[in-house]
């Protein structure tokens, strides 16, 4: 079972790791699209960089530290995002074999699993990134379907737990998705947005925990359910999560 988290805007400064070495990361089916990506992000002056990531001057820092993509330290992934849903999955006090089921989705390196050592960056899924030619496709249209033949590679059950904009990166027809909703005083339900990453962090941390590997839908229900949580199984591969 492999759980792919969404990644997170912000990300930890720094770092004690070697500078990036995009052939010694997870999935290598996708090291030529990575090499592309961060060869155009690294080449980007940061004044046209603001304007292309839709930052602020604020956040002037995160366009520079592009710039020394491959000259900056690197940490594991998991360490590297940060923000509401890594805080509520605490990576730092989970074990090895919970964190060797944990994957990040990336506009930049399409996956990663969580001890894949990584650099600050900035980057999102609904960018368009100037090329190498000019041109300034999207990020779906860099990936193609690179990133969905990597996780289809992997072996047992996909848990997609990343947002909208990254599962169009590379979808994987069989992978359980999961939506939060909660309910009102009336007992209608409403889909979650602000909390929503906080409880995808608690389901992620509980299945990465479990001694049992689930095989579909059903099975992270039911690890869902026994750890507390009320999971709702809508379809085949579709489940709700109710708080």
């Amino acid at each position: 079972m492999m759980i792919v988290l969404p990644p997170s805007e912000t990300k930890a400064p720094g770092g004690d790791g070697p500078a990036l070495d995009l052939g010694e990361l997870s999935f290598p089916g996708l090291t030529s699209v990575r090499e592309k990506l961060a060869a155009d992000l690294a080449a980007l002056p940061a004044d046209e960089a603001l304007g292309v990531l839709g930052i602020s001057e604020k956040l002037r820092a995160e366009a520079e530290a592009n710039r020394e993509l491959f000259a900056a330290p690197t940490m594991p992934a998991i360490r590297r995002y940060t923000g509401v849903l890594f805080d509520a999955l605490d990576a730092p006090s989970l074990p090895d074999s919970a964190l060797s089921r944990l994957a990040v989705g990336s506009a930049l390196f399409g996956v990663v699993r969580a001890l894949d050592p990584i650099p600050r960056y900035r980057l999102s899924g609904g960018t368009k990134l100037p090329a190498a030619d000019g041109s300034a496709p999207t990020m779906k249209a860099r990936w193609g379907t690179s990133v969905t033949e990597a996780l289809s590679s992997v072996d047992g059950l996909i848990v997609d737990l990343r947002s909208g904009a990254y599962q169009q990166l590379g979808r994987v027809a069989s992978a359980v998705t999961v939506r939060v909703e909660s309910v009102r005083p009336d007992g209608s339900r409403k889909v979650v947005s602000h909390f929503n990453k906080q409880y995808k962090g608690h389901l992620a941390r509980v299945l990465a925990l479990s001694p049992v590997a689930a095989e579909d839908a059903a099975g992270v229900a039911a690890i869902a359910t026994d750890a507390g949580l009320t999971v709702e199984q809508d379809s085949g591969t579709a489940l709700t999560l109710v708080v």
